[in-house]
């Protein structure tokens, strides 16, 4: 905001400035045309006084409309020659001869008048200006300063202030969309707070479960270590006993691990349609420029346009997981998106040169937090493709990978309408 006041105030100074040197330049240009006409008088008593009346061309003296001269004979038209017919006029006397220089006056006020216009301009100017910067600050800079500190609260973990609703036409959609953000931001932190609270008291309670049979072996494997039984089938007996409570540890430890691969994500589908062109647009909109940087080949095929079933945001997000891969694991050179229709089904197929993922490892590529051999020191989470799985199979389509010739193909399967 400081850095805009200080801008507005730039401004009106330079305005300022523009009035004063325009006002000053045209009065100076009014004194010196305002005089023209004496100059042309000196210059025609010149040429009278070497040549005679009779010789001056008045075409070359604009601003003069006659010259008329008054001779000792001609004393009874002194009164009326001196008087000049309410006319501006300039006396002169040549070789004892008076000479009346009748003139034009009214260029000054023609100039008073183009002063007055050009002000009256710049007036109108400076007022359109000074609208156009309050304008500005009022809806759209004051707005944005009042978003700056959301987010850095959001990123604090602040997610409880919702941001105002306004009816201001080039924020309300970002407005809309950052307390959208908040919301969902919330909403995911209660999820996870409430999936930890589950979880803890599904490990405390299959912890506490585990102790009873966990006790009962060790007080059999103390009676056998102390040969407190010695009948063989007593011993057969305390052997299955201890086989038994073996197997009901082995079941809670598989609810344990059930349980942290349940959808931890949480991943939500809303049900919808959407057409094929309106995700391929997104997708070349996002990449286009992107891969164009980094000197990777794109191409996307030519396709019938159609309606599938699915979330279209949902879908984007699922093709850019699959573009960020072909980017991240293959060798650069290219990467392509094609098309194929099977039944009733839209199939998406994005491949991407320099495969080097071992054939072994193909099927688990889609498991949770699975990484390839091929990562390397590459970032990430290894839970991509599972997202992608997961959301094709809400959206009730399927997604499925092969390694053929060097290449690797990703292909989305839609459903559709």
């Amino acid at each position: 905001m400081k850095a805009f006041n200080r801008t507005f105030a730039a401004v009106l100074i330079i305005i300022a400035a523009v009035f004063a040197g325009t006002n000053l330049y045209l009065n100076k240009i009014q004194g010196e045309e305002g005089r023209s006409y004496r100059v042309e008088a000196e210059r025609a008593a010149s040429d009278i006084a070497a040549a005679g009346l009779e010789q001056v061309d008045m075409s070359r003296y604009p601003t003069l409309v006659s010259i008329v001269g008054l001779t000792e004979a001609d004393g009874q038209r002194e009164q009326e020659f001196f008087e000049g017919d309410n006319e501006d006029y300039l006396i002169r006397k040549i070789d004892g001869i008076y000479y009346r220089f009748s003139y034009q006056a009214d260029d000054r006020v023609y100039q008073k008048h183009i002063i007055k216009i050009v002000n009256l301009s710049l007036a109108a100017i400076s007022v359109i200006v000074f609208a156009v910067l309050i304008f500005i600050r009022v809806r759209l800079v004051g707005p944005f300063y009042q978003l700056q500190e959301v987010p850095y609260e959001l990123a604090k973990g602040n997610l409880t202030a919702p941001q105002k609703e306004g009816r201001n036409q080039f924020f309300g959609r970002f407005l809309w969309g950052v307390d959208l953000l908040r919301e969902n931001l919330e909403q995911q932190k209660e999820e996870r707070m409430e999936m930890q609270k589950e979880k803890k008291t599904l490990i405390l309670s299959l912890s506490h479960d585990i102790k009873t049979p966990l006790s009962a072996i060790k007080l059999y494997a103390k009676a056998l270590s102390k040969n407190l039984y010695d009948n063989p089938d007593r011993q057969r007996e305390i052997a299955d006993n201890i086989n038994a409570k073996a197997d009901q540890i082995e079941g809670f430890v598989t609810q344990i691990i059930q349980a942290s691969r349940d959808d931890f994500l949480k991943l939500s589908v809303e049900d919808g349609e959407i057409y094929v062109s309106q995700i391929v647009h997104k997708i070349e909109g996002y990449y286009k420029e992107k891969l164009e940087f980094l000197k990777i080949g794109f191409q996307i095929d030519k396709y019938t346009d159609c309606i599938v079933k699915g979330d279209g945001d949902r879908a984007v997000e699922v093709l850019q997981n699959i573009m960020e891969n072909a980017v991240k694991y293959g060798d650069g050179h290219w990467i392509r998106i094609t098309f194929d229709d099977e039944e009733n089904c839209r199939l998406i197929t994005v491949t991407n040169s320099g495969c080097t993922l071992p054939d072994s490892e193909m099927p688990h590529i889609f498991d949770s937090f699975w990484r390839g051999s091929n990562t390397g020191s590459s970032g990430g989470s290894g839970l991509g493709l599972y997202i992608c799985r997961q959301l094709m199979q809400k959206m009730g389509g399927e997604i499925f990978a092969v390694s053929e010739n060097g290449e690797m193909k990703v292909t989305v399967v839609f459903t559709k309408v």
